[in-house]
């Protein structure tokens, strides 16, 4: 199963973010991922994952404006598809929770299947989805590779059901 990583980075910082997310989602057993800037996307593979998670820094409490205009030209097709998100923040209470949220709306417009697993597997909760600051503390980035991994396991038991 296949699953895309589709991020916007000025800083570097969400693009290691996004290399997590990958890292934890392979740890899934028959997991492809494969990372893409917003700048770079690899449509055919974009078409065949069944899950999308999109990661974004946090600029003035919402997601990028960079993303957003991606998001809202681009003429790929998302329904149907699972979405996630991860977002990176300069500081705690940086916004980045409104920057999910915001980017989840986004996503369920376009006919997405909103994930995060929440509360449902025990810690570390990922309400929304998972956050950084800049590209994460020890244990922020470890949350990051559970939440991916949590992910995968869901959404290929999901499409195996």
């Amino acid at each position: 199963m296949k699953i895309a990583i589709i991020y916007h980075s000025e800083t570097g910082n969400t693009e290691n973010v996004a290399k997590l997310v990958a890292k934890g989602a392979e740890k899934v057993e028959g997991i492809e991922t494969k990372c893409m800037s917003i700048d770079e996307v690899d449509t055919a593979f974009l078409e065949e994952a069944k899950a999308v998670f999109f990661g974004t820094p946090t600029y003035a409490g919402s997601y990028s404006w960079q993303m957003k205009k991606w998001l809202d030209t681009c003429k790929l097709k998302f329904a149907g598809k699972v979405g996630c998100v991860v977002a990176t923040e300069n500081f705690i209470g940086g916004g980045a929770d409104h920057a999910e949220l915001a980017l989840l709306s986004e996503l369920l417009v376009k006919g997405m299947f909103v994930y995060s697993v929440g509360a449902s597997e025990g810690l570390p909760y990922t309400h929304f989805g998972a956050v950084c600051i800049k590209d994460g503390t020890d244990e922020q980035k470890e949350r990051v590779e559970i939440f991916a991994e949590r992910v995968a396991k869901n959404v290929k038991n999901m499409i195996n059901a």
